[in-house]
């Protein structure tokens, strides 16, 4: 979380958390979304263990995105205002749904999504990693097509490049990490307030 104490604390511990329950033995019966939850909730408890031995990192959390992609589906494990969205024929959709003060007035129709995008307290989540001793993990499963890709992010790609112009640059003939490239340096020229990730996940047209 930016900001946050020993915010990057917590997300290596997330990140190495979802590389140790992934790589380990599992059944094929084993439930891909009981995986994520488990990844989430065990990186939950294991961060604020850490806030509690360590004064230092008192108050530090992580949005975090997970994405299991199997046997032409996939499983999307959602917390904070980091997003994914799926792009498939050339349009882009926004998959996850943020946990921010300011969704939460969209929702309820206070604001619009115009004001939304430059409200003074839309980094204000209200849902993150380590914060409190129970999580409520979003899973979003769906389909996968031959062409379609998925773009994982955090706000910091976000709030400075607008949907319209991501779905440009997926469109555009590049690969993979052209296209991250591409859309770090549009975030970066447009100020680059924030830290950036992105990952694109593209699939073959053959899948």
């Amino acid at each position: 979380m930016g900001g946050a104490a020993a915010g990057e604390v917590a997300s290596r511990i997330f990140v190495e958390t979802a590389s140790e329950v992934f790589s380990g033995e599992r059944s094929p019966e084993e439930d891909t979304g009981a995986l994520v939850q488990k990844a989430f909730s065990t990186a939950n408890e294991r961060i604020l263990d850490q806030a509690k031995k360590n004064p230092g990192y008192q108050g530090m959390g992580c949005t975090a995105e997970a994405a299991v992609l199997v046997h032409r589906r996939f499983v999307i494990g959602h917390v904070g205002d980091s997003r994914t969205y799926l792009f498939r024929q050339g349009r882009l959709t926004q998959i996850t749904k943020d946990h921010s003060l300011v969704q939460e007035q969209l929702d309820q129709g206070l604001i619009t999504p115009a004001e939304a995008r430059f409200h003074p307290h839309r980094h204000v989540i209200v849902r993150a990693v380590g914060v409190e001793e129970k999580l409520d993990v979003d899973l979003v499963r769906g389909e996968l097509l031959p062409g379609d890709s998925i773009l994982l992010c955090s706000d910091g790609l976000t709030d400075m490049v607008d949907d319209a112009s991501i779905q440009d640059v997926l469109s555009r003939p590049l690969d993979a990490f052209q296209k991250v490239e591409t859309l770090i340096g549009l975030a970066k020229a447009a100020g680059g307030h924030d830290n950036i990730t992105v990952v694109v996940c593209a699939l073959s047209e053959s899948l």
